[in-house]
């Protein structure tokens, strides 16, 4: 009775939302001493406790996915195991990391380079002290750890530098980017830095490797919540030559750079303000262009794989369906449609001129994927596309969503694209048009065959 009343006065103290009530209970009913539920410090511990657990599982629930999203206890629930899924995650990617540099020395086919940690702040000061809102990091493709970072990124990430001391680079990253900065520094897929060190080497061609987009964290803000910056991240494989162990070590070196939103100063010029998308058949986004990120907030990985319709506006979805019929129509060939307005991150809707075409598939006639170029004609009242939305239950699937999807699916399905002979659809680049061009040789060669 002693431990129920205890749970009954420390409710009372501060109200358990009915989502999270289990949650909380569960939390509590490890905490409780019978010998001390009275006090009115064990009480004021609970309160602090129950507060900090509703505040993480709000951050939680904002990094949900939307198509995981649901109201009641079933919400908390799924952000949990969400949470538990990301971890797990990482723990294997951490391990997989290790597992292929322990097998391979070194690997093939790369020339790499070793670098004192003094070489590499002379070698990337080249880049943050032209531009204060990049920073360098090395980051042990062994162990995770940072390994250097510049000092320009702890007024960058607003937080002091001591933060990174023996941390993993992993842990500034919004959990959701996690396996995105897994998957771009894979070593195979690095390039060398020593490749972009030459003589006819200048730094605009370095920053011009392939690059990715992560959300980073150094500080909180006044609430106390982490405060995530999107920035553009070039990946180099190098060594790091360890004082400390007296060895050698691989290492990516990442190249970030804060992206600001096109609306705010200095803008994207408005004739600028261009962007393109792919998206397949049932209207599901399958590429997303890099430009389009300081004009809808939104990195690449938000999008892709997720519905387009989503995104749009609920008045300007059916318009969809109208565009995908003059797709039919036109065979791959681009034309000009009406202007939609577009969900930016922060919740305003953008108001964007569009352009569509399509590439059919030579041989079944049939439309592979669908590409939209965009071009933004009035942007949103809040210029900063990166904050968060005011309305923090995320973007809902309605009904309309799922029907339109499946009858531009069943329409692109249709067998009704000919054209006089299987060639690449006009609207593609000409290397794209060469790509397909051999594909079909190829093809024709193994029939005669």
């Amino acid at each position: 009775m002693e431990s129920s009343g205890s749970n009954k006065s420390s409710n009372s103290h501060s109200p358990s939302p009915p989502s999270s009530s289990n949650a909380f209970s569960l939390v509590s009913s490890e905490q409780d001493n019978p010998s001390t539920s009275g006090c009115s410090s064990e009480q004021s511990a609970k309160a602090k406790t129950q507060k900090e657990l509703f505040k993480t599982l709000k951050e939680l629930k904002m990094h949900l996915p939307s198509e995981k999203r649901s109201k009641g206890k079933s919400s908390t629930v799924n952000t949990l195991k969400y949470a538990l899924r990301c971890i797990k995650q990482v723990k294997a990617n951490e391990e997989y990391y290790q597992m292929l540099m322990i097998n391979d020395s070194q690997p093939p086919g790369f020339d790499v380079t070793s670098y004192t940690i003094e070489e590499i702040n002379s070698i990337t000061s080249e880049y943050t002290l032209k531009n204060t809102d990049i920073f360098a990091v090395a980051v042990s493709l062994i162990t995770g750890k940072i390994v250097y970072i510049s000092d320009q990124a702890a007024s960058i990430l607003n937080c002091k530098r001591e933060v990174f001391d023996n941390a993993k680079f992993v842990e500034f990253l919004t959990p959701q980017d996690v396996s995105v900065f897994y998957s771009f520094t894979t070593p195979y897929r690095l390039p060398s830095w020593s490749m972009c060190t030459g003589a006819e080497s200048s730094p605009t061609e370095c920053m011009q490797e392939k690059s990715f987009f992560c959300r980073i964290s150094g500080g909180k803000d006044r609430k106390g919540d982490l405060q995530y910056y999107p920035f553009r991240m070039t990946p180099y494989l190098m060594k790091v030559q360890d004082t400390e162990l007296a060895e050698e070590q691989f290492c990516c070196l990442l190249l970030a750079e804060r992206v600001h939103s096109g609306y705010e100063a200095p803008r994207i010029p408005s004739d600028k303000r261009i962007f393109t998308t792919t998206h397949t058949p049932n209207c599901v986004f399958q590429d997303v262009d890099e430009r389009a990120v300081p004009l809808l907030g939104y990195l690449p990985q938000d999008l892709i794989g997720t519905p387009v319709l989503l995104n749009l506006h609920p008045n300007d979805r059916p318009l969809m369906l109208a565009i995908h019929r003059k797709i039919l129509q036109y065979a791959g060939q681009p034309f000009d449609h009406s202007s939609i307005r577009f969900c930016a991150r922060n919740g305003e809707y953008i108001t964007i001129d569009t352009s569509w075409s399509s590439f059919v598939n030579p041989w079944s006639r049939k439309v592979s994927f669908v590409i939209g170029r965009h071009k933004v004609r009035m942007g949103p009242v809040n210029e900063d596309v990166f904050a968060a939305p005011a309305f923090h239950g995320g973007k809902i699937m309605d009904s309309d969503i799922q029907e339109i999807s499946e009858q531009i699916h069943r329409l692109l399905l249709q067998i009704g694209l000919h054209s006089p002979s299987p060639t690449p659809s006009p609207s593609l680049p000409k290397h794209e048009q060469k790509k397909t061009s051999e594909s079909e040789s190829s093809w024709q060669l193994l029939i005669s065959k």
